[in-house]
């Protein structure tokens, strides 16, 4: 399934080089006209792109969705223009020229840098390097996963990177790499754009790393070529397609290739060419048509190599449809209406059962016990984490391990590289077929969360576990309690982070997690026991309002304690002794403020009450005053934590359930 495609084309009815040319002029002139962009690389690398897409890469531009395309992974997203010039030339639905001339405009396809969903064709958001990388190991694992499930007849496709020298000295690159090479994922080949030159100048001015022995050092082939000679690169990407590693090509360029005054400098990385040089460019190439001119000839050429998918395409719906139009539809997104059923029916039984033992568990502890119920009922779902999975309650008694070549487990053991593995899941969220999960202590979100960004910016279902949520982890000391984690995750647009209150709290963010498509999730998730606090079971979720009434107070409130997590306990055992004192206190369970914000004026204001509100959570208090109040109060952290068992932790920063009854006392007058 993987050979080279129907390499007798019309596209060989054109010289490569005029195939070439044709991306060259559209990204120098797309730039120039933004006044804007990085024209260098995509000239640069016009050669290899040309042979990639032309000889070997398996898709149809008519069918953009196909899910056994060959994915196409520009790493290197400033260089858009090279991705934009050939979804264009191609034929990609709804990338037409006057998007190519209003690169980097308002409300174009074309921004910047690649933006997953702006156009068809754009397998994923590049611009942070690296991450495309990253991804693309995620999709070659995803490729492999759904092999093991499906066959060859179903699931053979590549996945193709082109990387420049920034992503390889991203620390990102080396998790990947050693990831993918310690996995032998023979279907990632990645093509290295080694022009020698970075935004500084020439890249001998930072780094001397020998990319190739790296590479090899991490189990992966390697080769050489001049990248500017069409036949070299299409030998090396036929014989890394034979491979049973993990393939790099470095591909010698000339950034700028053709410009005859700045070609090889850093003047043509982040900066138009200007109208002189663009001129002597195009009567050094050979190109004398005007801008964002492609010639019938050329531009039929290529958009015959847009179409040449199409036989292999046709040949697998046919022999997908052994599959049926539910599994086949899978492939894409696992969690249709028939798996979400499953999950709450899944969710129901699990909360009636915690509701009834009222069990005191971690929640990263019922968070395993919630897995043992979906994994079996949810197809694709895929986890892992990074080298703490006895910690981290990830691993179900349904799951093994995906191992090198041997593709069949569906639990992922990443190691030590949180940073790969948050990219990696993304990959194998856009690949389509895997709901990936992945765990580490909420500390290191700092390690993970330029990749959770970009789950959240491109929309993805992606589900982080993060344990030991808080100073409760004790001993560990502050280098590993978060403190301002979840201030800074909350600040993030389309994220939901959630801190459930106990086990059926735990139930309910896990069925919200699964079914939010459009939505990346963080579980945040406690070392120490937590009591039940809902023991009467409640087939409404409550947690998907975000906050809900746990215990109205006795008549009229006095005072309402808002609390998440750990904290709801103290908070109850506060309302308990204000109670005793004659003050009625409302109880607030506030699991994830990002639903509660998007719930209407009359429900927040319902659960809020006009009370004065004391705030409680084990973290720094920033953001609190929204739902505390200018007359309100908050008890967390103001600090950093310390190294001692967690009870003492919790009374030593005045985390009591008597600092909250006083603060209760005062911000009521009561």
């Amino acid at each position: 399934m993987g050979e080279a495609l129907a390499k007798d084309t019309a596209a060989d009815n054109v010289a490569q080089r005029d195939l070439s040319n044709a991306i060259r002029a559209l990204s120098m002139d797309a730039v120039q006209q933004a006044n804007s962009g990085h024209p260098g690389m995509p000239m640069g690398m016009a050669d290899v792109a040309s042979v990639l897409f032309t000889k070997f890469l398996k898709f149809d531009a008519s069918a953009p969705d196909w899910p056994d395309r060959d994915r196409f992974v520009l790493s290197a997203g400033h260089g858009s223009m090279l991705l934009y010039s050939l979804l264009y030339l191609t034929g990609y639905p709804g990338m037409d020229i006057e998007q190519i001339k209003n690169f980097r405009q308002l409300g174009s396809k074309t921004a910047g840098h690649p933006e997953y969903g702006h156009a068809a064709g754009i397998e994923t958001t590049t611009g942070p390097l690296g991450q495309g990388l990253g991804n693309a190991v995620g999709m070659a694992m995803a490729e492999r996963l759904l092999n093991a499930r499906h066959g060859d007849d179903i699931v053979d496709h590549f996945t193709y990177v082109i990387a420049g020298d920034g992503c390889l000295m991203e620390g990102i690159s080396q998790e990947a790499i050693s990831l993918a090479g310690h996995l032998q994922l023979s279907k990632l080949i990645v093509l290295f754009d080694d022009n020698a030159i970075s935004i500084d100048g020439a890249t001998d001015l930072t780094v001397s790393d020998d990319q190739l022995q790296r590479f090899e050092a991490s189990g992966w082939e390697t080769c050489s070529v001049d990248g500017h000679d069409a036949d070299a690169v299409a030998v090396a990407i036929e014989a890394a397609q034979g491979s049973g590693k993990p393939s790099l090509i470095a591909c010698k360029t000339i950034i700028g290739y053709g410009a005859p005054n700045k070609e090889g400098t850093a003047s043509t990385h982040g900066a138009p060419l200007g109208d002189d040089e663009i001129a002597a460019t195009r009567e050094k190439i050979g190109w004398p048509h005007g801008p964002f001119e492609i010639p019938g000839e050329i531009l039929s050429s290529w958009r015959a190599a847009g179409n040449r998918g199409a036989p292999q395409r046709e040949a697998w719906e046919t022999r997908a449809e052994s599959l049926g139009a539910q599994e086949m539809a899978r492939l894409s997104d696992p969690v249709d209406s028939d798996v979400v059923k499953a999950i709450r029916e899944a969710i129901a039984a699990v909360k009636a059962d915690f509701s009834s033992q009222a069990p005191k568990l971690a929640t990263r502890v019922s968070s395993q016990q919630i897995l043992e119920r979906l994994v079996p009922v949810v197809p694709g779902i895929t986890g892992g984490s990074a080298d703490l999975t006895g910690s981290v309650g990830t691993l179900t008694s349904h799951h093994s391990d995906m191992k090198p070549n041997d593709y069949s487990g569906s639990y992922i053991r990443y190691g030590v590289r949180e940073h790969g593995m948050a990219a990696a899941m993304n990959g194998m969220a856009l690949h389509g077929g895997i709901v990936p999960y992945g765990a580490t202590f909420l500390v290191f979100t700092d390690y993970c969360r330029p990749s959770i960004r970009l789950s959240a910016l491109m929309e993805q279902r992606v589900i982080y576990v993060m344990t030991h949520d808080s100073i409760g982890l004790g001993e560990d000391g502050p280098t590993h309690q978060p403190v301002e984690h979840l201030a800074s995750l909350r600040a993030m647009p389309n994220l939901n982070v959630f801190r459930p209150a106990d086990a059926v709290e735990c139930a309910e963010c896990w069925d919200i997690a699964l079914t939010s498509p459009g939505t990346p999730s963080i579980l945040v998730l406690t070392r120490q026991g937590l009591p039940t606090m809902r023991t009467d079971h409640e087939t409404d979720n409550l947690c998907a309002r975000g906050a809900y009434v746990i215990r109205e107070a006795d008549g009229e409130r006095d005072v309402t304690l808002l609390a998440t997590g750990s904290e709801l306990e103290l908070a109850s055992n506060a309302a308990e002794t204000l109670g005793k004192e004659g003050i009625k206190a409302a109880i607030v369970s506030m699991p994830c403020w990002e639903l509660f914000e998007s719930q209407d004026e009359g429900y927040r204001s319902q659960v809020l009450g006009s009370a004065p509100r004391v705030g409680v959570e084990a973290a720094c208090g920033f953001g609190w005053d929204k739902w505390t109040g200018s007359d309100g109060a908050f008890i967390g952290m103001s600090s950093f934590g310390a190294s001692a068992p967690a009870a003492q932790l919790y009374e030593h920063f005045g985390i009591t359930a008597e600092a909250i009854a006083a603060a209760a006392k005062r911000v009521s007058g009561k």
